[in-house]
């Protein structure tokens, strides 16, 4: 979650349901949300709010969860249903807004300069708050004194997937039909500097293959293609 305080020269603090969620679209296992966590988070989001909402109950309207991806990935779908179990918990709407672009980056900078009074939250990720931080220079934010994380929500392995009319149907196959083929072949990501690009990166070193990166927007459009 994120909060920022225009014209406000006091540090400021965000809050990030997750910071090491993975957005690639795979199985998942979630650690249970209970009623108590989620009122746990609510009073974090409470304080991150500074002295202008000290006064009133919290959430009094819509909060805006953010997903720095396109709709149909891994991140967008945790979002989703914790969303839709925070507003049955706190009695109030959970507005999931996807701002994709930048492997995170857009998304993660909009919260991050939003006004900080706990209604604008960001599903972080693991791209957002550790990867693009270390290895991009147009991260305009910092990832630990910009926010305050709230708890680990899921952990998304990486899988590997093809299309049915690709000639391989294993691992090894894939390799060998690769290294017959080199530059033939292309792989998608959710975006530059996403686990999902770096996985394939890393893959291409160790199998010792060509291949050419397509990021997109997010696992869901990357899947659809």
């Amino acid at each position: 979650m994120i909060d920022a305080a225009p014209g406000d020269d006091r540090p400021r603090r965000r809050t990030t349901l997750d910071r090491s969620i993975p957005e690639e679209p795979a199985l998942s296992h979630t650690h249970d949300l209970s009623r108590r966590g989620f009122l746990a988070g609510a009073s974090a989001l409470t304080l991150a709010g500074g002295q202008a909402q000290a006064q009133a109950a919290f959430p009094a309207r819509p909060v805006n969860l953010v997903v720095p991806f396109a709709a149909g990935g891994s991140t967008d779908i945790v979002a989703r249903l914790v969303g839709q179990k925070m507003g049955e918990l706190l009695g109030q709407s959970i507005v999931i807004e996807n701002r994709a672009g930048a492997g995170g980056n857009i998304g993660s900078t909009a919260v991050a300069r939003a006004t900080p009074d706990g209604y604008t939250i960001l599903m972080g990720t693991i791209s957002t708050h550790a990867l693009n931080p270390a290895i991009l220079k147009t991260v305009t934010f910092d990832p630990v004194k910009d926010f305050t994380p709230i708890s680990l929500l899921a952990v998304v392995p990486n899988v590997m997937v093809v299309h049915p009319s690709f000639p391989a149907k294993t691992v090894q196959e894939v390799i060998a039909v690769l290294k017959a083929n080199p530059g033939k072949y292309a792989y998608a990501s959710s975006g530059v500097g996403t686990p999902l690009h770096l996985s394939g990166e890393l893959f291409k070193s160790l199998g010792g293959v060509q291949m050419n990166h397509v990021p997109y927007r997010g696992a869901g459009p990357a899947l659809n293609d």
